[in-house]
């Protein structure tokens, strides 16, 4: 990344600075922007400006300096992980609501990776992911494979790439169907006007997603979902295009939803052909408590 940006407001009416920013530079999100602001890393006109809603004025002159980034590197830690099944070659886990996978900016810590580390040795030169071929999001739970060395690695980033393994999810959304099961092809890229967000864009890439409405509730439905492809935020954004966003998606849901920490979306089984003796190998998790009490809830 660009160590230092210069950039000069020519709008007519006033802007907010942080908005401003993020809006020019493609690489930084608002939440970086309004970091850089209270370190003091962005001036106007030469000056420093403390308030992120600073309002720019037509000619003012912005200089963007950009920290250098510390790197990050994933250590060991002592954090309690569910391992549901573990050989020399691969260990599946059952990662909890809430957990990032690998450090990355902003979570440099406390991550799943962490915890691998600390529980068993993973041989891969990755030092910021070592093991990992597949991910979830934070505030989705569930089943995840890890590869303990360079050929689990090969052999599972092979079968992802294949569609040869099996992913399905639960999940709690929005609205009821008329139809018992569905398929959604549309291709996704990242937003155009959130880059936090990912979106149905023409000539994105290529995205599947298979449902199958098990239970419909009063405003909801609990959906099983297979994954064709693994595509960023995939099943979020799929439910968000038909009309049935997850539940309690702070990004793709509406406010007004079920409470809970995050999307009701749980990784329930995974599948894949075991990377040295090649047998078929499936595990199934019951999603968390509070996704199982909110079942009961709705139920009743």
């Amino acid at each position: 990344m660009n160590n230092s940006f210069d950039l000069e407001y020519n709008e007519t009416k006033k802007g907010r600075l942080d908005a401003f920013v993020s809006e020019q530079v493609e690489e930084l999100t608002r939440s970086q922007v309004q970091n850089f602001i209270k370190d003091g890393a962005i001036l106007v006109n030469g000056q420093a400006v403390s308030k992120n809603g600073y309002k720019l004025t037509t000619g003012d002159k912005i200089l963007v300096n950009v920290p250098e980034e510390k790197p990050i590197k994933a250590i060991p830690e002592n954090i309690p992980i569910e391992v549901v099944y573990e050989d020399d070659d691969v260990i599946v886990v059952n990662k909890p609501q809430g957990m990032v996978v690998h450090p990355a900016a902003g979570h440099p810590d406390k991550t799943l990776v962490n915890a691998i580390l600390y529980h068993c040795q993973i041989n891969d030169d990755d030092v910021i992911r070592p093991g990992i071929v597949h991910r979830i999001d934070k505030d989705t739970s569930g089943l995840l494979m890890i590869a303990k060395n360079n050929l689990a690695k090969q052999s599972l980033m092979k079968q992802l790439k294949e569609k040869s393994n099996l992913r399905e999810y639960l999940a709690i959304v929005h609205g009821n169907f008329k139809e018992k099961s569905g398929k959604i092809t549309a291709p996704l890229a990242r937003s155009k006007n959130d880059r936090k967000k990912q979106a149905v864009v023409e000539g994105g890439r290529h995205a599947v997603t298979h449902f199958t409405v098990l239970e419909q509730f009063e405003n909801y439905s609990l959906l099983k979902l297979k994954l064709e492809t693994g595509r960023t935020h995939q099943i979020r954004v799929h439910m968000q295009y038909i009309g049935h966003p997850v539940a309690g998606d702070p990004l793709y849901g509406p406010k007004h939803t079920l409470p809970g920490k995050g999307q009701f979306l749980h990784a329930e089984t995974l599948g894949f052909e075991h990377p040295r003796t090649h047998k078929w190998m499936e595990f199934s998790v019951e999603p968390p408590k509070n996704f199982q009490d909110t079942l009961t809830h709705l139920r009743h």
